[in-house]
């Protein structure tokens, strides 16, 4: 077995794990109402999707570090002997699921001695620096062995040396053993849920387990895509935010040019997350007053005449969305580094049933966005938010803004915009949060939202943007807060008044229309150097954003979070 050095002490150790500094998000409990009301066939069918999206977890820890499984094993037996320390470790091992992390303060979080932060994960050789991956590459695709060069370059494939070369596997083929027991779980739940769509959904999905073929996935997110009315919601979720080195290939010239010759295009790696909950049905009937107005708000797309998008403006959408009681969230959705996703808009640009007709659809995560500290929340008001606004905040309207923001993921053009690299997620998120603050007023308008609302949702989000501290580049959806938070504050959106924040209510929706058509323009042109000066030139931390960062650290000592699944634990 693999012997390590716990690189955390006990003091650093007892402070990450004391409640005060370790949030806890709670999912359904085993003896919740959601879970009691339902049939028994979904009862069972429930177990089997647990399972599963454990399996899941197991698989995605080993795409996420090589050292993962190796070092959670250290920890048990560790334990076993009484160590307090591997005790503590594991506390945090098993919030952020995996042995590197980072926190709230966008620092970086290495529970063993030995092992740094890969740029690869565990998708390529710990091994491989960028240059000799970039050099590999280029000598393989002047050897004439560009079908190669393509399977390494895909979002599904783990990497690894062969010889002077290298290979890419499809994780399918990779993990075979358990994305085979996977399958099993799902293709029991299949026989007992008590819906067809949601069965037919299943066994699509068993049976891209089975077979390393990317179409069988993409029949399987089209069924998904289509799912609206539901007892549970079962997703395995494929998002590439975490790869750090497939993206490079396209700042070496060299190397861009001979992928480019060769009709390559790069994706970065997926990581893979298991989502298991229970639909909420007044949730998402309230999610779904915003669908009729999404073609509308496809027209109104800066530049809508020079690409195409997800929402056809003279069609229907296909878009579902859902409201969902979380059970459990494993994997890359439920690793809690920093942060945890409160809702996803999948499938992304680069999956292949786009391509074929498909959908996409929002699932949004209720206990996630749940506060559980009203308390806290007021504190942080009267320390940031000019006195007088207090009034338009209001926690649910960062609800309604994260539905707009899920939403702008479906609009602007639809292509996956690799030729951005590290930057293109940074791009993406900065646009569905401009696009959903851009359309507040015309949805407003067209009754979507009250006045009052209106301005409850511009409050919030101004309010809800400033961070503690500067984050890294790497994490997309904080650096994009503070492209926005520069960009409004030179333009007048907000003023710092005697240390607090001051929102000039009718400035932020023009302004947020500015900063969307820019997004939306480099995303269009597909231009590296213009998104990376974009970027630069907005992802400063100033004076003003230290100020109330100073003042939140006194609020909040959270700096890592993990989650109760009560109910999925007596499940499994």
């Amino acid at each position: 077995m693999a012997d390590y050095t716990l690189n955390l002490s006990m003091e650093e150790l007892e402070k990450r794990t004391h409640k005060d500094y370790l949030m806890t998000k709670k999912f359904l409990k085993a003896d919740a109402a959601e879970y009691l009301g339902l049939a028994d066939g979904d009862k069972e069918a429930l177990k089997h999707l647990v399972r599963a999206a454990n399996i899941l977890e197991v698989i995605n820890m080993q795409l996420d570090n090589h050292h993962n499984l190796p070092f959670k094993n250290f920890l048990e037996e560790e334990i076993k002997k009484g160590n307090k320390q591997a005790e503590l470790t594991k506390i945090l091992f098993d919030a952020q699921k995996g042995i590197n992390a980072i926190d709230t303060m966008s620092e970086p979080i290495f529970l063993a001695k030995e092992v740094p932060a890969y740029p690869g994960k565990g998708v390529y050789p710990t091994d491989l620096p960028v240059e000799e991956f970039h050099s590999i590459l280029i000598k393989m695709l002047k050897s004439g062995k560009a079908d190669k060069v393509r399977k390494i370059l895909t979002q599904r494939s783990v990497v690894e040396r062969d010889g002077d070369e290298l290979i890419g596997i499809d994780y399918i083929d990779k993990f075979k053993d358990d994305f085979s027991k996977m399958a099993d779980e799902i293709e029991a739940a299949s026989k007992v849920s008590t819906n067809a769509d949601f069965n037919e959904y299943l066994k699509l999905q068993a049976k891209a387990l089975r077979e390393a073929d990317p179409m069988l996935d993409a029949y399987a997110d089209k069924k998904w895509a289509t799912l609206q009315d539901t007892p549970l919601e079962f997703t395995i979720t494929r998002e590439n935010y975490s790869d750090e080195m497939t993206g490079t290939v396209i700042e070496n010239e060299e190397l861009k040019n001979l992928l480019d010759e060769n009709n390559i295009s790069p994706v970065p790696k997926d990581f893979l997350g298991g989502r298991v909950g229970i639909i909420n049905k007044k949730g998402t009937d309230a999610l779904m007053a915003i669908k009729k107005y999404l073609p509308i708000l496809a027209k109104n797309m800066p530049f809508n005449d020079e690409y195409e998008q997800n929402i056809k403006p003279d069609e229907d959408s296909k878009q579902t969305m859902v409201d969902v009681d979380m059970v459990t969230a494993t994997g890359d959705v439920g690793e809690y580094r920093g942060g945890i996703t409160l809702a996803e808009n999948l499938p992304n640009d680069d999956k292949l049933s786009l391509t074929i007709g498909g959908g996409r659809r929002n699932v949004y995560h209720r206990q996630i966005r749940f506060i559980s500290d009203m308390k806290k929340l007021q504190e942080r008001l009267d320390a940031i938010l000019d006195k007088e606004q207090h009034q338009y905040y209001l926690d649910e309207a960062d609800h309604w803004f994260t539905i707009g923001h899920e939403n702008a993921h479906s609009l602007g053009p639809k292509k996956g915009n690799e030729t951005l690299g590290k930057y293109r997620n940074i791009i993406e998120e900065n646009k569905a949060d401009m696009g959903s603050l851009a359309f507040v007023d015309l949805l407003t308008e067209l009754g979507m939202y009250t006045e009052e609302q209106r301005k409850q949702i511009i409050v919030t989000t101004i309010a809800d943007n400033f961070l503690k501290t500067k984050p890294t580049l790497s994490q997309a959806h904080r650096v994009r807060t503070v492209m926005q938070n520069k960009y409004f504050s030179e333009r007048g959106a907000y003023d710092i008044v005697d240390g607090k924040i001051h929102v000039n209510i009718d400035k932020v929706v023009p302004i947020a229309k500015e900063m969307l058509a820019e997004i939306v323009r480099i995303q269009i042109d597909g231009d590296f150097d213009k998104a990376e000066k974009y970027v630069k030139d907005n992802f400063v931390w100033t004076d003003n954003m230290e100020l109330i960062g100073q003042k939140l650290q006194k609020i909040s000592k959270t700096l890592n979070g993990k989650l109760e699944t009560e109910l999925a634990d007596k499940l499994s």
